[in-house]
């Protein structure tokens, strides 16, 4: 079959891992973009560039961990719908098995410095999940929540603690979690999800 021009064929990914979070300078260092440090974290390891795609709504790059080929997107549109870029990158790289699409986000239900990698369950009020899960028709997808704590009773509602800054206590306890969720995505591009819960889902 001759392919038209303006069609665009995508790189077939073992995995692909995309963090959420909202674009723009202004929240680029709020705690509601920890998935997008992590996307960074792993593409500055493997001397990759994030590219806007453009019927992805997102930007994206392809790396190669061992002998495998990893896709990692950050979306362009805001948090809350993810599931547009979702549902195209999905289709791009030929992701058949949900349990090889990573979503790595934001959780309030886990302290600073945490992270839980889980496969489907609840969305936890999260709507970046939400939006993921209505355009997938699915919500077997594999998740890894990078903890960011939640403020004191009454400080302020859940939504004002994501959108601002880390404390400066914090930083370096969220460096730390960010590097380990970029070893939890590499080794669960050679690996399976399993073998990688049972690694890196410390109590």
């Amino acid at each position: 079959m001759v392919r038209r021009k303006h069609e665009r064929s995508g790189t077939p990914a073992d995995l692909l891992v995309i963090g959420l979070g909202n674009p723009g300078d202004q929240y680029s260092q709020t705690r509601h973009n920890a998935g997008f440090w992590v996307v960074d974290e792993v593409v500055r390891r493997h001397g990759g560039r994030l590219r806007r795609g453009r019927r992805d709504h997102a930007e994206s790059e392809v790396v190669r961990v061992g002998d495998k080929t990893v896709a990692v997107a950050v979306p362009v549109t805001f948090y809350n719908e993810a599931g547009r870029a979702a549902g195209a990158l999905v289709k791009r790289h030929g992701i058949t098995d949900l349990s090889r699409l990573l979503v790595v986000h934001d959780e309030l239900d886990l302290p600073v410095g945490r992270m839980k990698l889980k496969v489907g369950g609840g969305l936890a009020g999260n709507n970046g999940l939400k939006s993921i899960r209505a355009h997938l028709r699915a919500d077997g997808f594999s998740r890894l929540r990078i903890g960011v704590g939640k403020p004191e009773p009454g400080a302020m509602t859940g939504r004002d603690w994501v959108l601002k800054r880390p404390a400066r206590a914090e930083r370096p306890v969220l460096e730390r979690v960010v590097a380990n969720a970029a070893d939890a995505v590499e080794f669960l591009a050679v690996s399976d999800i399993e073998a990688t819960m049972n690694r890196f889902n410390v109590s």
